[in-house]
């Protein structure tokens, strides 16, 4: 569409290898994402533009304290962390920065996911 702002393009699957698909889904569906399909060994939810995270079963160990492959942004990083907190995950405090605040926080499998402030440009 002509009148269409959005950007052409988008991400349309990140993946998560997990130990525990349950944990690790419920954990992302509590923290905003919407729910699209839940299996024991696969699940996917959505986040905001379409995106689908793709949560897999893996029997390989998984390495501690490994950053997640992908990082998150909101709209609100003070609500954000507020309600991760209020979760009581594991979460280091906010850092002020000049493109984002942000802070990390542990998934239920052991990831570093961080969690920056959103510097959209636009409708997406």
């Amino acid at each position: 569409m002509a009148d269409d702002l959005r950007p052409d393009v988008a991400v349309g699957h990140i993946h998560l290898d997990v130990n525990d698909v349950a944990v690790e889904y419920e954990f992302f569906r509590q923290h905003g994402m919407r729910e699209i399909l839940k299996r024991n060994d696969f699940a996917i939810l959505e986040l905001r533009g379409g995106t689908h995270l793709v949560i897999r079963t893996t029997e390989e160990a998984l390495e501690p304290g490994a950053r997640a492959p992908f990082d998150l942004m909101v709209d609100d990083i003070d609500g954000a962390f507020d309600g991760f907190n209020t979760a009581g995950c594991d979460l280091t405090p906010i850092e002020r920065g000049s493109i984002h605040d942000s802070f990390t926080v542990i998934t239920p499998n052991g990831y570093i996911l961080p969690i920056n402030s959103s510097h959209v440009a636009g409708p997406v």
